[in-house]
C-alpha cells in the first residue's frame, strides 16, 4: 500500500474504510474523455485484522480517493472482478459518466457552449462548480437522441471555431466544471535528471496545412491566409473552412490567423513517465524541460494514468504542444510595467505574490523576493496575465503575477 492513500467507500450512505486492503491504486483520465476512473486492486479475504470490503456493484456503492490528505477522486462503482486468488478489483467513473451515460434531444438557438452545458447539468440533476463563461452565441444547434456529452462537446467545438479558445469539462468534489484551457496551466516543471525518468518524442508534418480559405455557402472567398515560411519548405497544402454566417469581416479575418496558426505547426508529441504529480491531470499544462532535445516549454496533458503501488507515486502522461500561449501580450499604462512586452523578455520581478493559474483566487505561500525573470507565457484579459521564471537565484517567482509587478 503506498504511503498517504486513503480509500473509502460509501455504503447506504455510511464510509467504510478499505485502505489496508489497497495493493494498488490507478488513477487516469483523457481528453475528449467525459469521466475520470479509478481503479484498484484489494486483497478480498478475511485476514485477523481486517475483513474483506464486501463490494457489491450492483448496490450503487461509491468510493472516495485521499492522497496526502487532499481529495483527488469521488465516483461511482461501476465493475468489479473478483478471482480465486482472493483480489478484487473494481472500477470506478467521476460524475462526468453521467453525461455520457444520459440521452436526450437538445435544441438551442443563440445560446452559449456555457448555456448548453448548464442545461445539460440541469436536465439531469447533476451539481456544477466553476462554469467559464464563454462569450460566443451558437446561431442555432440540434442534437437528437445524444448524449449530454455530446452536445456539450459539439458546442465547445462551434465555440473554438469561432473563438479559437479551448475550454474542457472536468469533475472535482462531486460537482462539474467547464474550464478554459489556457487559463490552467500550472506551474509545475517536468525535467529530464530530475522527475523525468523516461520520454518519447514524436514529430509529425502529415496533418499540416499551409493555407486556409473561409468561404461562404455560395462559394465565394471571404478571407485567406497564407503561412509564406511554412510554404516555402514544404509546399501547397491548403484547407477549406465554412465560417458562421452570424461573423463579421473583421471576426472572421481573427478566426482565420488562429486557426492557420494551429494548422500550420508540426504536431509534436511526447510521452513521459515521471514521479507523480496530484495536480497533474489532462486538460492542464506542464513545463517540460529535456535539454538533448532542446526541449524547454509548455505541453498540455492529453491523458494522463497515475499509480500509487509499494510507497510510491508515478505518472504516466501523453502531451502535446501548448502552440495556443505564444500570442504576445501587452502592458499599458501603469499597470504595464512602462512598456510592452512579450514572451521571452528577460523583466525585473518587484517581488510579491505568485499564483498557480491565471485565474486563480489566492497567490501561492510564501510571496517571492525580487529579481530577473522570463516571461514564458501571456493570457491576455486573464486576472494574472504574465507566467514569469525566475533566471537566477536572487528570486524563486515560478507562476502567474499581475500587471505592474515587473519592468
Amino acid at each position: 500500500m503506498a504511503e498517504g492513500i486513503s480509500l473509502i467507500i460509501i455504503k447506504d450512505g455510511q464510509g467504510w474504510d478499505v485502505t489496508q486492503l489497497v495493493e494498488q491504486i490507478t488513477w487516469s483520465g483523457r481528453k475528449g474523455a467525459s469521466a475520470r476512473t479509478l481503479s484498484a486492486d484489494l486483497v478480498d479475504d478475511d485476514g485477523c485484522r481486517h475483513a474483506r470490503s464486501g463490494i457489491d456493484v450492483e448496490q450503487g456503492y461509491q468510493c472516495l480517493f485521499h492522497y496526502n490528505g487532499e481529495e483527488l477522486f469521488r465516483g461511482v462503482i461501476m465493475s468489479q472482478t473478483q478471482n480465486r486468488e482472493k483480489k478484487l478489483t473494481f472500477k470506478a467513473y467521476d460524475n462526468g459518466i453521467y453525461l455520457a451515460n444520459n440521452k436526450d434531444t437538445f435544441t438551442y438557438e443563440n445560446k452559449t457552449a456555457s448555456d448548453v452545458f448548464r442545461d445539460c447539468c440541469t436536465r439531469f440533476g447533476l451539481p456544477m462548480g466553476e462554469v467559464a463563461e464563454c462569450t460566443y452565441k451558437i446561431p442555432e444547434l440540434t442534437k437528437p437522441k445524444t448524449t449530454a456529452f455530446d452536445a456539450i462537446t459539439d458546442a465547445l467545438s462551434l465555440d473554438f471555431d469561432a473563438m479559437g479558445i479551448r475550454h474542457y469539462v472536468t469533475s472535482a468534489k462531486g460537482k462539474l466544471n467547464l474550464l478554459t484551457r489556457r487559463e490552467n496551466i500550472m506551474q509545475w516543471v517536468i525535467e529530464a535528471g530530475r522527475n523525468l525518468s523516461n520520454y518519447t518524442y514524436t514529430k509529425s508534418m502529415e496533418k499540416i496545412k499551409t493555407r486556409l480559405k473561409m468561404v461562404s455557402k455560395e462559394g465565394t472567398t471571404l478571407a485567406e491566409k497564407i503561412n509564406a515560411g511554412m510554404e516555402g519548405k514544404i509546399g501547397i497544402f491548403q484547407e477549406i473552412d465554412q465560417p458562421d454566417e452570424s461573423l463579421t469581416t473583421a471576426q472572421i479575418n481573427d478566426l482565420i490567423e488562429g486557426i492557420l496558426d494551429e494548422m500550420s505547426t508540426p504536431e509534436r508529441a511526447l510521452d513521459v513517465e515521471a514521479m507523480g504529480i496530484a495536480d497533474v491531470i489532462s486538460g492542464i499544462g506542464v513545463y517540460i524541460i529535456i535539454p538533448e532535445l532542446g526541449i524547454s516549454r509548455t505541453f498540455y496533458v492529453d491523458s494522463d494514468t497515475h499509480t500509487f503501488k509499494d510507497n510510491l507515486h508515478t505518472m504516466s502522461l501523453k502531451l502535446n504542444y501548448a502552440n495556443d500561449l505564444s500570442k504576445p501580450g501587452k502592458g499599458s499604462g501603469a499597470n504595464g510595467g512602462g512598456g510592452d512586452y512579450k514572451e521571452g523578455d528577460i523583466v525585473q520581478f518587484n517581488g510579491g505574490p505568485y499564483y498557480v493559474s491565471s485565474m486563480a483566487g489566492s497567490p501561492a505561500e510564501p510571496p517571492c523576493t525580487a529579481g530577473p525573470a522570463k516571461i514564458t507565457m501571456t493570457a491576455k484579459g486573464a486576472k494574472h496575465p504574465w507566467h514569469l521564471i525566475h533566471t537566477d537565484g536572487s528570486t524563486r517567482v515560478y507562476g502567474w503575477v499581475d500587471d505592474g509587478t515587473f519592468n
